[in-house]
């Protein structure tokens, strides 16, 4: 690494990194965790962002791809709901937590633990030990997290495995040093209890319920075991201000553990961490399997080789320094979720159970699926790269549906949840199984996501979140209208945003249900993929609400957020039919209106990036005579809503969705309809592009530019071959030959503008 490389990344980045110099470890200069930190500075969050949505909620996480727990510099101590742990304009740290925050997402942390060093008297109070720091004294990669500080005369350390980390505290003077054990109960329970004879700290956090269920016990806790490598000369507990001399401490407010060491200067103090859901036992077993030894450079390595075999999975060449940074932090973003849940031995805790453990006989357990939102692209992008690991996420999700009787919509801390509308963990089974990830039994899948389609629970059952919102009503008048208010759910009302999304999942599972032969469903679910046509208001050329006698919501504004439509406007919705933008185009009067209606939304400035319901809008020019159009939009987008500093997120990065965008629209391909299989084309960011595809093949994307300043598509090779399509399909990708892309300065208006080079839908 030259040192004018290294100044130009620290000058973009606004703040340090690590740029490791080993070979095996080359592609983690790039990833910057503290981007999505701060406020967003882009352009469309400034305009269309509200509150919390102003956030990307990342925060700088080390541990390993798809971990159990990350860690992270802590500068706020709740586990409130849309607050992270870690925000870059707070001044103050008051500690590192061992985490389960949904990366980027606004719900809440569970289960977590707080460790916390201070030099010279004790104090139990956050307010009295929380330290001033400097982003010039940090240090942040996706395997390590270094910190001076300077306040307390130490520099802490810590890395982490799947299960498991390491942490330590390097004396800069000699001083009295405590560390502070804290479970982050906001709910005044919890756990801890000192072993002087083992050198440990154990304990565990109870996890509570969001959304449906609102308060009520998750079932299972965040249960830790720290080991010290050193004797320690004084210890206790503590509630608040309150310092006991016991060992053991249960269900009090801001509890915690200390213990006090007398060091020299340069002496340090080392800790193992092992956690579960499982039980203190589990914890301290995860951690012998996973750390056995005190070296933390071993485990840092192992770390770092982790994120290296994650991230060279695309491997990306020429284009901008800065543009690989934004590249690879997006990927590292991507691969934070969903989260790992079972101990190394297979145990985990029983679905939407209170307190009951099950034991998987293969693969592995995972939750925190973040459904609403990554069922678009960050799901879809691992089935490109990781097919073995999402085929464990739909066991997973099979195994909740096993154990809740009805399959989740979006299970997050391994409960159901009634969160966000729609029921995409049908449209994501459906895209896996329709890509050939089919390790795993696909009728009672197919069961699962049925009875979801056509069934209504009983009402103790709705009322704890399962089962689709509004069913009845949406099988009744083949859309939900205004008079349904949509109660016992944490979205109200949005009654056409439910219909859509709901036709979009009855396709999914239409296509599943041809696959298997099941010809009378597949008819009927076909038929209500159609359901979008019932709220397209032809008066208004746009979606709108309707009421059970057939009327319009007659209060109307296509730029405003109205009650019928989530976390949008009637215009930005108005684009969400990914199964069938034809008829869509023909609703509208043909694609030359469909192309009007986007260069609409664009030339008022109302196309916003900063949340899901329009991440697929800047593609659908692939569905009109002007591909153009999307190279154009994807490219301004790419360049104006994504940057490699604190603020370089659009709105919250949703378990990695936001980031993972930006992945695949940066290696020229994105999944309008997961389901369909095929992705659509538009211009690379990069000359050349490595997809790993499977282990023994890799899809080359090569791009040929006519100038620096290229980036219209005129012509496109498969395999040496004139390929005139807009789109190419997943069978395609997986073959690992050859894309090549030939760009030019100026739009070509006739690659890939007849009807035949289209994307399909049902409708085409």
């Amino acid at each position: 690494m030259n040192l004018m490389r290294f100044i130009y990344i620290l000058c973009c980045c606004m703040f340090p990194v690590t740029l490791l110099a080993q070979d095996s470890n080359k592609l983690l200069q790039y990833v910057q965790p503290l981007v999505g930190t701060a406020n967003s500075t882009t352009t469309a969050a400034l305009k269309h962002g509200e509150g919390t949505e102003h956030l990307a909620n990342t925060i700088p996480a080390v541990g390993v791809p798809f971990g159990m727990t990350q860690w992270t510099p802590q500068t706020r101590t709740t586990e409130e709901k849309c607050v992270a742990p870690y925000y870059y304009k707070d001044q103050k740290l008051s500690g590192f937590r061992g985490t389960h925050w949904i990366s980027g997402s606004c719900t809440q942390d569970y289960g977590s633990v707080t460790v916390m060093p201070i030099t010279g008297k004790l104090r139990t109070k956050a307010a009295d030990f929380a330290a001033p720091f400097s982003h010039g004294q940090e240090t942040a990669a996706s395997d390590y997290y270094r910190l001076n500080l300077e306040h307390y005369g130490l520099t802490a350390e810590l890395t982490a495995l799947a299960r498991s980390s390491m942490l330590q505290f390097t004396m800069n003077t000699a001083d009295s040093l405590f560390l502070l054990v804290m479970p982050n109960s906001d709910e005044q329970k919890g756990f801890v209890q000192i072993d002087q004879a083992r050198k440990e700290i154990v304990g565990y956090n109870p996890a509570f319920r969001i959304y449906q269920g609102w308060g009520e016990p998750a079932g299972f806790s965040g249960y830790f075991v720290i080991q010290v490598d050193r004797d320690f000369s004084r210890k206790g507990t503590f509630s608040g201000n309150e310092v006991l001399q016991s060992d053991s401490l249960s269900n009090r407010e801001n509890l915690g553990a200390f213990i006090g060491f007398n060091l020299k200067k340069g002496e340090q103090v080392k800790l193992r961490v092992g956690t579960s859901f499982s039980s203190i036992a589990a914890a301290r077993k995860n951690l012998e399997a996973e750390i056995p030894a005190w070296s933390f450079e071993q485990v840092r390595s192992r770390s770092a080789q982790a994120w290296q075999k994650a991230l060279q999975r695309i491997q990306v060449k020429g284009g901008a320094e800065k543009d690989k940074s934004i590249f690879y932090t997006a990927l590292y973003h991507s691969m934070q979720h969903p989260r790992l849940f079972n101990d190394a031995d297979g145990t985990y805790p029983k679905f939407a159970h209170q307190y009951e453990l099950a034991q998987l006989t293969g693969g592995n357990y995972y939750d925190d699926f973040s459904m609403w939102d990554t069922y678009r692209a960050q799901l879809p992008l691992l089935e490109m790269i990781q097919p073995d690991l999402v085929n464990d996420f739909v066991s997973s999700f099979i195994l909740k549906g096993q154990q809740g009787k009805w399959l989740p919509i979006f299970p997050c801390w391994n409960s159901y949840t009634g969160a966000m509308i729609g029921d995409h963990g049908t449209a994501f089974i459906a895209s896996a199984y329709l890509k050939g990830i089919r390790d795993y039994d696909v009728e009672q899948a197919y069961a699962l996501m049925r009875q979801n389609a056509f069934d209504t629970p009983g009402w103790e059952e709705y009322v704890d979140g399962k089962g689709r919102r509004a069913l009845a009503s949406y099988l009744k008048y083949n859309y939900v209208p205004m008079e349904d208010s949509v109660q016992e759910a944490f979205h109200k009302k949005e009654q056409v945003s439910r219909t859509l999304e709901y036709a979009f999942d009855d396709y999914a599972l239409a296509m599943v249900a041809e696959a298997l032969g099941k010809e009378q469903d597949s008819k009927q679910l076909r038929q209500r993929a159609l359901n979008y046509r019932h709220v397209f208001d032809r008066s208004k050329g746009l979606m709108n609400g309707r009421y059970a006698d057939g009327s319009w919501y007659a209060s109307y504004h296509a730029d405003k957020k109205l009650p019928f439509i989530t976390e949008g406007t009637p215009r930005q919705y108005t684009f969400y039919v990914p199964q069938d933008i034809p008829g869509l185009a023909k609703l509208m009067g043909g694609t030359k209106q469909l192309e009007n209606a986007l260069d609409s939304i664009f030339m008022k400035g109302e196309y916003w990036h900063g949340n899901e319901p329009g991440h697929q809008i800047p593609f659908l020019y692939n569905y009109t005579a002007s591909p153009w159009k999307t190279q154009r939009e994807v490219k301004k987008i790419l360049v104006e809503e994504y940057t490699d500093g604190p603020g370089g997120l659009s709105g919250n990065d949703d378990a990695g969705q936001m980031s993972a965008w930006y992945v695949l629209a940066a290696i020229g391909l994105y999944p309008v309809d997961p389901v369909s299989g095929e992705y659509l084309l538009t211009s690379p960011l990069f000359e050349q592009v490595t997809i790993q595809v499977a282990a023994d093949k890799s899809m080359e994307i090569v791009t040929h530019k006519k100038s620096s300043q290229s980036s219209y598509i005129h012509a496109v090779k498969y395999n040496g071959k004139a390929y005139n399509n807009s789109f190419i399909k997943h069978a395609d990708l997986l073959k690992g030959e050859k894309l090549e892309i030939y760009l030019q300065d100026e739009p070509d208006k006739k690659w890939a503008a007849k009807a035949v080079n289209r994307p399909s839908g049902l409708s085409k």
